[in-house]
């Protein structure tokens, strides 16, 4: 069960399918932090470079392609412009890379792709709609889905669209049922925590302020299952947006280490890069326990011992 992965980043759609007993053969990433960790913890080693600028007979023969492709152009935190952003279009880039393969012989058994939940609605759904017709032209019968971290594991509020597609289209689908959640916030914080976590009294009055203007939102600490992290954690958002923790009397930002728990990568995960580029490794990454679930439910319905 052979994978090529796109858009890796630190990781975790990669070593989701990794844990599920597939081979990841070839891995890219623009990112070279991100390239940077994953090369530290993955067996086989990402390419840094831009996706637009490989030769695609480089990529290897593979039953799997998968990756989160960029979620920018359809995200509600961005200007939703869609496939009129240049990152937009690197979906027809990975069209691209399953039409050469195909050229060669070998066309992907199976394509999993990854993004906000927004994308199911953008542009009145539109935008999914030639997603899927791209995907439907090419030989795909296509299955995507709404699925929620916290469903599968992790203590995390997390949303993402899942996007399955099989080439035989005998195969009827259906997405990992739900998991009992056992953990909270709480269960994964670390108890020694360097000073610089927790914060001053005079950031403390802006972190906890519930907005201004037209923008109003209810501040809350302390949450059993935490916020979705997002990739500008770095700049600590209001407690509205971001997730703070009472330790000691003190109020604190979560760890690195706390936010890779958050996404399923085990303490033996390492990243050895800034505190800010290992907030945005984890804010982007895919959850690996959803993962996992999606690898396994695949195995269940194709044979990859078939060629």
């Amino acid at each position: 069960m052979r994978v090529a992965a796109l858009f890796s980043g630190c990781g975790g759609l990669d070593l989701g399918f990794e844990k599920a007993g597939y081979e990841i053969v070839w891995a890219n990433d623009y990112d070279k932090y991100a390239v940077q960790t994953y090369n530290l913890n993955m067996k086989t080693h990402a390419i840094c470079a831009d996706i637009n600028s490989l030769d695609l007979n480089e990529i290897p023969q593979h039953d799997v392609l998968i990756g989160g492709f960029p979620c920018q152009p359809f995200s509600m935190m961005g200007q939703e412009k869609g496939f009129n952003d240049t990152r937009g279009t690197l979906f027809f880039r990975v069209m691209e890379i399953v039409d050469n393969q195909k050229t060669r012989g070998f066309p992907p058994k199976v394509i999993v792709l990854e993004n906000v939940r927004n994308l199911l609605t953008h542009d009145n759904g539109k935008t999914f709609f030639r997603i899927k017709g791209e995907l439907n032209e090419r030989g795909y019968k296509v299955y995507a889905k709404l699925l929620n971290s916290a469903d599968y594991g992790v203590p995390q509020t997390r949303n993402r669209v899942f996007i399955v597609c099989f080439h035989d289209q005998e195969i009827e689908y259906e997405f990992p049922s739900v998991i009992p959640l056992e953990k909270t916030l709480q269960d994964i914080l670390e108890q020694e925590v360097d000073e610089k976590y927790f914060l001053s009294e005079k950031i403390k009055k802006t972190i906890l302020s519930d907005g201004s203007g037209n923008y109003f939102a209810k501040s809350e600490t302390d949450l059993s299952i935490a916020r979705p992290l997002t990739a500008t954690m770095a700049k600590m958002h209001r407690a509205c947006q971001d997730n703070y923790v009472t330790q000691n009397g003190r109020l604190r930002r979560l760890t690195p280490r706390e936010c890779a728990r958050l996404q399923g990568f085990s303490d033996t995960f390492k990243f050895n890069v800034s505190d800010a580029q290992a907030y945005k490794q984890f804010g982007n990454a895919v959850t690996v326990d959803v993962a996992y679930a999606i690898a396994k439910s695949i195995r269940e319905k194709v044979d990859f011992n078939n060629d």
